[in-house]
């Protein structure tokens, strides 16, 4: 499984390592990383922006989560998981996609309250952790639902 990323970024395949449509388990792992750290930073930057403008921040999260879930979605679709689909089976899909990362959302919303309310972190920082333990959720939950081989 690792073979194949080592020899991709051996040669500085950038192409093959982002781009070209993959099965590999790993790879497509790598390629989420990326794609999540997108989705990630539109998440982030606008909870920011929407909470310093006096919303709620957990109210905030939710609005973010929205731009990041659009992005996460298109570059997933791009980049990570090379499933073709179109009109109401692109639906579908996005259907399955939001409920999982909504029960994602769930759990950040859930863990967020936690770190600020409880343990009194910056909401920035609870974000942050947040997102992390979120991720592993969200790529096995997709990976499993929508794009594994059958």
């Amino acid at each position: 499984m690792l073979k194949k990323f080592f020899e991709l970024l051996g040669k500085g395949d950038l192409k093959g390592l982002f781009i070209e449509p993959t099965e590999d388990g790993f790879l497509q792992f790598f390629r989420y990383i990326f794609v999540g750290g997108a989705s990630f930073v539109t998440d982030y930057v606008l909870l920011h922006i929407i909470t310093e403008l006096g919303v709620y921040y957990l109210v905030s999260g939710v609005i973010s989560f929205i731009a990041g879930l659009w992005v996460n979605f298109a570059l997933s679709k791009l980049l990570v998981f090379s499933k073709k689909t179109g009109g109401k089976e692109r639906a579908k899909e996005f259907t399955v996609f939001a409920i999982v990362a909504v029960f994602g959302l769930v759990i950040t919303e859930a863990l967020m309250w936690i770190f600020t309310e409880k343990l009194l972190w910056y909401y920035m920082i609870s974000k942050a952790v947040a997102a992390v333990i979120v991720l592993f959720w969200n790529f096995f939950m997709k990976k499993i639902l929508l794009y594994r081989k059958k």
